[in-house]
């Protein structure tokens, strides 16, 4: 049974998307306007391709459902996470996700959108919007219907290596020159709260104002509740970064040769740094890949830096 699942991703070109994905990351992606790269993803809206071993251009959603062993036949009926890098060119709309129990009734039975965000890179006195000023929910929605948008949003100031989790029902928005690694729930639910007023094609982007009322929770929480200063690290380690009922994601630093216990499941792996081997398999910055069930031990050599993730 094979071990290693490489994958080729996908792409979502976006107004607020940039040029890094290509330029730092090497992908081979055309366009002024790529926002992000799906590296794992089993999702209809970016369906990934393996590339190369026993099932080369199989789609991950088949692989899922024709060959659960690789996964050590876990339960469920679609690939439950989503592994992305977002490239924040320009400033992403303000914007909130709803729970299971929500989506399942208004989205057509989809996934909530639970998710966390590693950050990649950011400009000296970058920052990020991760809750809000309310603090009631007539104060809410006053804030929202009145475009009181200085008194509503709160931003906080990031720096590349923070880790942030933004569960169902927090108002966030990735800001411009701001790149994260964000791992999620397999779901594409967005709502638009506030978009800047912006323009695409000429009309302004759809807003969900009401189903942004619906789900966003008041008050927010602290901020520092929310950021986990997670840069640096030591060399040779794995760190668990969250734990959550949705998914473990961790941060692996190798230098030199490092083993590790196999998931009973299955351990994706996107690689933002370096380069080196897994399982004797060369991987570099930009590497996205699935250890599945088979790898009961995982072995690691070179000098390269990864985010892990497993359910």
């Amino acid at each position: 049974m094979e071990q290693i699942i490489r994958l080729q991703p996908t792409f979502s070109h976006t107004i607020w998307g940039g040029t890094r994905l290509r330029e730092d990351y090497g992908y081979k992606e055309p366009g002024d306007d790529i926002g992000e790269c799906w590296g794992i993803s089993a999702h209809p809206s970016g369906d990934d391709t393996v590339v190369g071993g026993a099932y080369d251009g199989c789609k991950l959603s088949a692989l899922w459902a024709e060959h659960r062993e690789l996964f050590g036949n876990v339960s469920g009926d679609r690939f439950p996470l989503l592994v992305k890098i977002i490239d924040a060119k320009a400033d992403l709309s303000i914007q909130v996700h709803p729970d299971d129990a929500y989506a399942g009734v208004h989205e057509n039975g989809s996934l909530g959108k639970t998710e966390c965000w590693y950050v990649l890179d950011a400009p000296e006195g970058g920052t990020l919007v991760v809750g809000h000023n309310a603090q009631t929910k007539e104060e809410l929605e006053s804030m929202i219907r009145g475009g009181r948008w200085n008194d509503f949003i709160r931003e906080i100031p990031v720096k590349k290596g923070d880790f942030i989790q933004i569960d169902p029902g927090t108002v966030h928005a990735i800001k411009g020159g701001v790149m994260v690694l964000e791992t999620q729930q397999s779901s594409d639910i967005t709502y638009r709260v506030y978009d800047y007023d912006r323009l695409q094609n000429g009309k302004p982007r759809q807003l969900h104002i009401e189903q942004s009322l619906d789900v966003i929770r008041v008050p927010a929480e602290s901020p520092e509740k929310s950021v986990l200063h997670a840069a640096g690290g030591t060399a040779g380690t794995v760190t668990e970064l969250i734990k959550c009922p949705f998914y473990t994601v961790l941060k692996a630093i190798v230098d030199g040769p490092l083993t590790i216990p196999g998931d009973p499941h299955f351990l994706n792996m996107s690689v933002y740094e370096g380069e080196g081997t897994v399982l004797g398999t060369p991987v570099k910055k930009g590497d996205h890949l699935i250890l599945t069930a088979a790898a009961e031990e995982i072995t690691f050599d070179g000098h390269f830096e990864a985010i892990l993730s497993h359910i």
